[in-house]
């Protein structure tokens, strides 16, 4: 893990969420505060149903918060969705793909959306798919992928516009060890060159090794977020792993 980039306070924050609530039968998401510096890699943890997909649709502007604000490199995600939109890119945990579509097609039309033009967008959809792995199915229809290559074009679709801020929602899902090196190498060499990236895992050793800080919520709230030995001395673990951190702080069991 790298050392963590200036605090968010120190200048405008990439991501920047306060008082956010939402709720559905109960608590989803109880009053959060969040602020994560541009050029971090910032990994968002918890339980099954802590709140960390609830808080990412909301950043996304897919879900309208009960309550709290939600800024994106200064940009009010409620008053100017259209602006905070075109900063933000969504991959979700499950695959949203035209089936029909070759991934050539669906970058290109991707690219369309966000109004980026046709020679710039065929350039990058080459990048994207040879970094993926995907340049040699790129003619070929999405139907007949497996789990782990709809993900690869999905991330790909999410990619295209050159979003300065990255959320992926279980990125890793459904790839095998070689394809998870090569995504988390690009995710890396993303924030290297400036871009924001925010991920949830359950991969706990994935958010150990990349991110620079890390913030774990329950029941909707924040515990704690820091760089790892932040993390060690919340929990009162000294050297510990992230995954006995964890476990210690949301009083999960092994």
């Amino acid at each position: 893990m790298r050392p963590a980039p200036p605090p968010a306070s120190m200048g405008e924050a990439a991501l920047e969420i306060r008082g956010l609530r939402k709720a559905f039968d109960k608590p989803a998401v109880d009053g959060l505060d969040l602020r994560i510096a541009p050029g971090e890699f910032y990994a968002l943890l918890g339980p099954n149903g802590a709140g960390k997909t609830t808080t990412l649709r909301m950043v996304a502007g897919l879900l309208k918060p009960d309550a709290g604000s939600i800024r994106v490199f200064g940009v009010d995600v409620e008053t100017d969705s259209i602006a905070a939109k075109r900063l933000i890119a969504w991959a979700p945990d499950e695959p949203m793909l035209y089936d029909k579509l070759s991934p050539l097609e669906y970058l290109q039309f991707v690219a369309g959306l966000w109004g980026v033009g046709a020679a710039l967008a065929a350039e990058r959809a080459e990048t994207i798919l040879r970094e993926l792995d995907l340049w040699e199915a790129r003619a070929q229809r999405c139907e007949g992928f497996s789990r782990g290559m709809k993900q690869k074009v999905a991330l790909a679709g999410a990619l295209i516009h050159d979003p300065k801020l990255l959320i992926l929602d279980e990125p890793l899902t459904g790839l095998d060890a070689a394809m998870a090196r090569i995504v988390k190498d690009l995710l890396r060499a993303r924030v290297s060159s400036g871009a924001t990236v925010i991920l949830t895992t359950h991969i706990l050793d994935v958010a150990e090794r990349l991110a620079d800080r890390i913030g774990i919520i329950d029941h909707g709230r924040l515990l704690v977020e820091g760089a790892l030995d932040d993390l060690r001395a919340a929990a009162g673990e000294a050297g510990a792993t992230l995954e006995d951190v964890f476990l210690r702080l949301t009083g999960e069991t092994a």
